[in-house]
């Protein structure tokens, strides 16, 4: 009886592996890439060309930036509590901002992202992809490019907008926590946790129209890294204004040269963001993971994933992380403000040499 049970087992055993490695099995495409999904080989031309034209040649630089920042512009703008009312909400990650560029970048929290819209047009308008699926492609991609990011995933499928989102639906830099959290909440059920691990993406960001005199200036003092510098840095007691003071949502710096958004400095020290912000100081493991699933839950705002075909084995590994946690030079624990009772900060060491200066991103 003992042998017939067992060889009931491994015979289902071995049914179960055929069937799954029928399921797993790679297809080549015409270029000699591999993907799980033949729709996926569609991808590998655009992966070239936005990587050679749009991206420099692979470089996490300032187009990486605002192609990170649209993918969360375009995703974010959908409201059941709108819709509810029954007027129309948004519909998420759907291409809405390129496609209905006319209306949306005039709405104030967009200020700015027509110049990376325009730049990707060309790109959408010579490969078969749709506006949707091409911005969220875009910023995974990008992101490859950065030392230290995680491996986004991504998706294709979504249907084009045929509407233009509502105002009001991107959160603004001088908005309160409060609104912050409660816009995110609305939008696709964020957690607190997991809007702090969505504004890693201010790790490789820089700012253009917060103090227009310094387009491009970054959030944290190595904007060519995803790191842990934006979690540390926005925790230092700010002393400065990198250009002009009396700008609307922006506070003080610790940095000369890094620009500090009036949102990153108050969910910084909230008590319900406080701890989780700190949690990231000197842990890249969690900065990745966290970042990596927020993103996903990101990107398909406005879609049932189970409609859509996983791509993610077409993104690149992005590099290994080139930087370990510090305190920028002229800097120590003295400047922390401490804000998590919980836990103390982190005990890290302060670069030698004078006081950090960040240079600004040239804009593009």
């Amino acid at each position: 009886m003992a042998f017939k049970t067992l060889a009931s087992f491994v015979s289902l055993l071995a049914a179960f592996q055929v069937a799954n490695s029928a399921v797993t099995r790679r297809v080549t495409c015409s270029n000699g890439q591999q993907t799980a999904n033949a729709a996926c080989c569609a991808l590998f031309p655009i992966l070239d060309d936005i990587q050679q034209n749009l991206f420099d040649g692979g470089e996490c630089g300032e187009e990486v930036h605002e192609s990170l920042r649209l993918t969360f512009h375009d995703a974010i703008g959908i409201s059941p509590k709108i819709a509810a009312t029954g007027v129309f909400g948004g519909g998420g990650a759907d291409g809405s901002i390129a496609i209905f560029e006319d209306i949306e970048t005039n709405f104030h929290a967009n200020n700015g992202v027509d110049e990376i819209i325009d730049e990707q047009k060309p790109f959408i308008a010579r490969h078969n992809i749709s506006t949707a699926d091409f911005i969220q492609f875009a910023g995974a991609i990008g992101v490859s490019n950065c030392p230290g990011a995680p491996r986004l995933d991504v998706f294709i499928g979504r249907k084009d907008a045929t509407q233009p989102a509502p105002d009001k639906t991107v959160p603004e830099p001088f908005d309160s926590v409060d609104s912050i959290l409660a816009r995110f909440a609305d939008a696709g059920r964020f957690s607190p946790a997991e809007v702090v691990a969505l504004l890693a993406s201010h790790t490789v960001a820089a700012a253009d129209h917060v103090d227009p005199s310094i387009p491009g200036t970054p959030f944290d003092s190595t904007p060519e890294l995803f790191d842990t510098q934006f979690f540390i840095e926005t925790q230092l007691k700010g002393t400065l204004f990198p250009g002009t003071a009396g700008n609307q949502g922006e506070v003080e710096s610790p940095v000369r040269g890094e620009l500090r958004l009036q949102s990153d400095f108050e969910l910084a020290r909230d008590q319900r963001t406080a701890c989780e912000w700190q949690s990231f100081v000197n842990n890249q493991r969690k900065l990745q993971s966290a970042f990596k699933a927020a993103f996903r839950k990101m990107t398909v705002l406005g879609h049932n994933v189970r409609d859509l075909i996983d791509c993610s084995d077409v993104v690149p590994n992005p590099p290994a992380p080139a930087s370990q946690a510090h305190f920028p030079a002229g800097l120590s624990h003295r400047d922390v403000e401490q804000a998590c009772r919980q836990t103390p900060f982190p005990v890290l060491p302060t670069d030698p040499g004078p006081a950090t200066s960040v240079a600004p991103v040239p804009p593009s």
